[in-house]
Protein backbone atom coordinates (compact mmCIF):
# COMPACT_ATOMS: atom_id res chain seq x y z
CA UNK A 1 0.00 0.00 0.00
CA UNK A 2 1.38 3.45 -0.98
CA UNK A 3 1.65 6.18 1.59
CA UNK A 4 -0.34 9.30 0.85
CA UNK A 5 2.10 12.00 -0.09
CA UNK A 6 1.43 15.69 -0.03
CA UNK A 7 0.83 17.26 -3.42
CA UNK A 8 4.00 18.48 -5.05
CA UNK A 9 4.31 22.23 -4.84
CA UNK A 10 5.84 24.07 -7.73
CA UNK A 11 7.34 27.49 -7.69
CA UNK A 12 4.84 29.90 -9.21
CA UNK A 13 5.84 31.64 -12.41
CA UNK A 14 6.57 35.35 -12.11
CA UNK A 15 3.28 37.17 -11.98
CA UNK A 16 2.10 38.87 -15.14
CA UNK A 17 1.04 42.49 -14.88
CA UNK A 18 -2.55 41.43 -15.53
CA UNK A 19 -2.46 39.27 -12.41
CA UNK A 20 -0.96 42.02 -10.28
CA UNK A 21 -3.58 44.52 -11.37
CA UNK A 22 -6.40 42.25 -10.29
CA UNK A 23 -7.52 41.53 -13.84
CA UNK A 24 -10.42 39.39 -12.62
CA UNK A 25 -12.06 42.58 -11.35
CA UNK A 26 -10.42 44.97 -13.82
CA UNK A 27 -12.12 46.64 -16.72
CA UNK A 28 -10.48 45.64 -20.01
CA UNK A 29 -9.97 47.68 -23.15
CA UNK A 30 -9.60 44.91 -25.72
CA UNK A 31 -7.03 44.64 -28.53
CA UNK A 32 -9.39 45.94 -31.21
CA UNK A 33 -10.74 48.87 -29.15
CA UNK A 34 -9.55 52.44 -29.76
CA UNK A 35 -10.58 55.20 -27.35
CA UNK A 36 -10.02 58.93 -27.80
CA UNK A 37 -10.81 61.20 -24.87
CA UNK A 38 -10.72 61.07 -21.09
CA UNK A 39 -10.92 57.73 -19.29
CA UNK A 40 -12.13 58.01 -15.67
CA UNK A 41 -13.47 55.52 -13.19
CA UNK A 42 -13.21 53.69 -9.89
CA UNK A 43 -11.89 50.29 -10.88
CA UNK A 44 -8.65 48.76 -12.08
CA UNK A 45 -8.01 48.93 -15.82
CA UNK A 46 -6.16 46.64 -18.24
CA UNK A 47 -5.41 48.20 -21.62
CA UNK A 48 -4.83 45.81 -24.51
CA UNK A 49 -6.03 48.27 -27.17
CA UNK A 50 -5.27 51.92 -27.83
CA UNK A 51 -6.09 55.00 -25.74
CA UNK A 52 -5.48 58.64 -26.75
CA UNK A 53 -6.29 61.42 -24.30
CA UNK A 54 -5.98 61.16 -20.51
CA UNK A 55 -6.44 58.30 -18.06
CA UNK A 56 -7.48 59.37 -14.56
CA UNK A 57 -7.95 56.51 -12.07
CA UNK A 58 -6.22 57.94 -8.97
CA UNK A 59 -7.31 55.17 -6.56
CA UNK A 60 -6.81 52.22 -8.88
CA UNK A 61 -4.27 50.21 -10.85
CA UNK A 62 -3.68 50.71 -14.56
CA UNK A 63 -1.88 48.05 -16.59
CA UNK A 64 -0.85 48.65 -20.19
CA UNK A 65 -0.59 45.16 -21.67
CA UNK A 66 2.11 44.08 -24.11
CA UNK A 67 -0.14 44.93 -27.08
CA UNK A 68 -1.48 48.13 -25.50
CA UNK A 69 -0.71 51.57 -26.89
CA UNK A 70 -1.32 54.69 -24.84
CA UNK A 71 -0.88 58.26 -26.07
CA UNK A 72 -1.98 59.89 -22.84
CA UNK A 73 -0.99 61.06 -19.40
CA UNK A 74 -1.84 58.32 -16.90
CA UNK A 75 -2.81 59.18 -13.30
CA UNK A 76 -3.29 56.10 -11.09
CA UNK A 77 -2.39 54.53 -7.78
CA UNK A 78 -0.20 52.00 -9.57
CA UNK A 79 0.89 51.95 -13.21
CA UNK A 80 2.43 48.88 -14.85
CA UNK A 81 3.62 49.15 -18.44
CA UNK A 82 4.31 46.21 -20.76
CA UNK A 83 3.31 48.01 -23.97
CA UNK A 84 3.90 51.43 -25.53
CA UNK A 85 3.27 54.74 -23.74
CA UNK A 86 3.78 58.24 -25.10
CA UNK A 87 2.81 60.46 -22.21
CA UNK A 88 3.57 61.12 -18.56
CA UNK A 89 2.99 58.50 -15.87
CA UNK A 90 1.88 59.56 -12.38
CA UNK A 91 1.65 56.79 -9.77
CA UNK A 92 0.69 57.71 -6.22
CA UNK A 93 2.07 54.33 -5.08
CA UNK A 94 4.32 52.98 -7.85
CA UNK A 95 5.20 52.86 -11.54
CA UNK A 96 6.68 49.70 -13.07
CA UNK A 97 8.16 49.68 -16.57
CA UNK A 98 8.58 46.07 -17.70
CA UNK A 99 11.20 44.69 -20.08
CA UNK A 100 8.89 44.74 -23.12
CA UNK A 101 7.78 48.34 -22.51
CA UNK A 102 8.54 51.45 -24.53
CA UNK A 103 7.90 54.66 -22.58
CA UNK A 104 8.46 58.18 -23.88
CA UNK A 105 7.52 60.66 -21.17
CA UNK A 106 8.18 61.57 -17.57
CA UNK A 107 7.51 59.39 -14.54
CA UNK A 108 6.49 60.75 -11.14
CA UNK A 109 6.01 58.28 -8.27
CA UNK A 110 7.51 57.44 -4.87
CA UNK A 111 8.47 53.97 -6.18
CA UNK A 112 9.72 53.38 -9.71
CA UNK A 113 11.11 50.21 -11.28
CA UNK A 114 12.60 49.83 -14.75
CA UNK A 115 13.26 46.25 -15.82
CA UNK A 116 16.29 45.32 -17.91
CA UNK A 117 15.44 45.68 -21.58
CA UNK A 118 12.80 48.38 -21.08
CA UNK A 119 13.01 51.38 -23.39
CA UNK A 120 12.58 54.66 -21.52
CA UNK A 121 13.11 58.25 -22.61
CA UNK A 122 12.20 60.94 -20.12
CA UNK A 123 12.86 61.97 -16.55
CA UNK A 124 11.97 60.36 -13.24
CA UNK A 125 10.86 62.25 -10.15
CA UNK A 126 10.59 60.24 -6.96
CA UNK A 127 9.01 62.04 -4.04
CA UNK A 128 9.24 59.78 -1.02
CA UNK A 129 6.87 61.73 1.21
CA UNK A 130 4.10 64.10 0.23
CA UNK A 131 4.87 67.76 0.81
CA UNK A 132 4.24 68.71 4.42
CA UNK A 133 3.55 71.99 6.17
CA UNK A 134 6.85 73.83 6.60
CA UNK A 135 6.24 74.32 10.33
CA UNK A 136 6.21 70.55 10.90
CA UNK A 137 9.03 69.69 8.49
CA UNK A 138 12.34 70.59 10.04
CA UNK A 139 15.53 70.04 8.04
CA UNK A 140 17.86 67.49 9.49
CA UNK A 141 21.20 69.18 9.97
CA UNK A 142 24.22 68.67 12.18
CA UNK A 143 24.11 70.39 15.54
CA UNK A 144 26.02 73.64 15.48
CA UNK A 145 25.65 74.22 11.76
CA UNK A 146 23.81 77.31 10.56
CA UNK A 147 21.03 75.08 9.23
CA UNK A 148 20.61 73.37 12.60
CA UNK A 149 20.61 76.71 14.39
CA UNK A 150 17.93 78.07 12.07
CA UNK A 151 15.87 74.90 12.51
CA UNK A 152 16.02 75.36 16.28
CA UNK A 153 15.04 79.02 16.03
CA UNK A 154 18.52 80.24 17.00
CA UNK A 155 20.58 82.68 15.02
CA UNK A 156 23.49 81.16 13.12
CA UNK A 157 26.75 80.82 15.00
CA UNK A 158 29.57 82.87 13.49
CA UNK A 159 33.23 82.92 14.34
CA UNK A 160 34.24 85.86 16.51
CA UNK A 161 37.61 87.54 16.46
CA UNK A 162 39.42 87.78 19.74
CA UNK A 163 41.06 91.02 20.88
CA UNK A 164 44.50 89.59 20.05
CA UNK A 165 43.43 88.99 16.43
CA UNK A 166 42.83 92.68 15.79
CA UNK A 167 45.68 95.05 15.03
CA UNK A 168 46.20 97.69 17.72
CA UNK A 169 44.90 101.10 16.76
CA UNK A 170 47.20 104.04 16.85
CA UNK A 171 45.96 106.92 18.92
CA UNK A 172 46.27 110.36 17.39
Amino acid sequence: MEANSAPTQTTPAPSRPEARSGSSDAAVIGKSIQIEGDVRGNEDLLIKGEVKGTIHLPNNNVTIGSEGKVHADVHAKSVCVDGVVKGNLFGSDRVSVRSSAQVTGNISSPRVSLDDGAHFKGSIEMEVEPARDKSSAQPSARSGSPQASKANGDSPVTAQKSASDEAPRAST
